[in-house]
Parts: structure tokens; C-alpha cells; sequence
């Protein structure tokens, strides 16, 4: 706690430091990102006809993933398995992989025709193709007797 700045309340004009001051001690422990990813990321686009998504799946086979959809509730289940190469020879200082599973769900603001539904997947990328189901009911107004 010694590198904090402290500052006296009487004297509110003594310079603050420098940012190394302020950034002290803030990098001590290696960060670490290749733990497991927080939620897949998705690009929602929508038109008159059907809403088109790209999920970002970067290192994750196709037979890997799965996709629902259930109404407007789209859901999808990826396995990623990123291993490691061991060879004859050398040794294995630090492993930063994972393995296990990721999922991602969202509503769409209507129902998706499950029928007509297509997904690709190329570079990483899911595209899936989510037609809209053509509202069937209208509204109405009920009398009364």
C-alpha cells in the first residue's frame, strides 16, 4: 500500500504525481487471457424478411456446434477444444488452452421459421439465416354480449 498516492486534505493544490505513479503495481500478475471466453459474439441484422446472425466461433469445429431455435429464442452450444502440440524433447512451461463448453442465447423481436432456417460456417464465422414466420393472427376486437 505504499505506492498509493495520498494526498492531505489541507493542501489540495500538491500535484497528483505522474501515471507510473498511479500505474504502479497494477501489472504485477500476468494477465490472463486465454481462460475459457466470457459468451460467443453475435452480429444481429434484420430486414422486411428474416433476421441474419454471425457468431464468432474462431478455433471451433462445425461438428462442434449446435444451434436451437425454439420461437423467437435462438440458442447456440459450441465444444471448444483448443489443445496443445506436445513433442519428444520439450518441456511444457505454461499451458494457456481450454476446453469446454460455450452458449450463447437472445430473443429475436419475432418468431423464426424453423423450417426454413439455413447456417454456414467458414473462417470461424456461424452465419445463420432466420427467416421470419408470417404473423398468422391478427388482432381483434371481441364483443361483448
Amino acid at each position: 500500500m505504499n505506492s498509493l498516492i495520498r494526498r492531505k486534505l489541507d493542501n489540495l493544490q500538491e500535484p497528483l504525481g505522474t501515471l507510473d505513479d498511479l500505474f504502479r503495481g497494477f501489472f504485477v500478475r500476468p494477465l490472463d487471457f486465454a481462460a475459457a471466453p466470457s459468451q460467443i459474439r453475435v452480429d444481429v441484422k434484420e430486414d422486411d424478411k428474416a433476421y441474419t446472425v454471425h457468431a464468432e466461433l474462431a478455433g471451433v469445429k462445425k461438428e462442434d456446434i449446435r444451434v436451437h431455435v425454439d420461437g423467437d429464442v435462438v440458442t447456440i452450444n459450441a465444444e471448444v477444444k483448443q489443445e496443445t502440440e506436445s513433442r519428444d524433447g520439450d518441456r511444457l512451461l505454461r499451458c494457456e488452452r481450454y476446453i469446454g463448453q460455450v452458449s450463447r442465447s437472445f430473443r429475436l423481436g419475432q418468431e423464426v421459421d424453423e423450417a426454413a432456417t439455413s447456417a454456414s460456417y467458414q473462417d470461424g464465422v456461424l452465419e445463420l439465416l432466420l427467416p421470419k414466420k408470417p404473423a398468422t393472427a391478427k388482432r381483434r376486437q371481441i364483443e361483448i354480449h
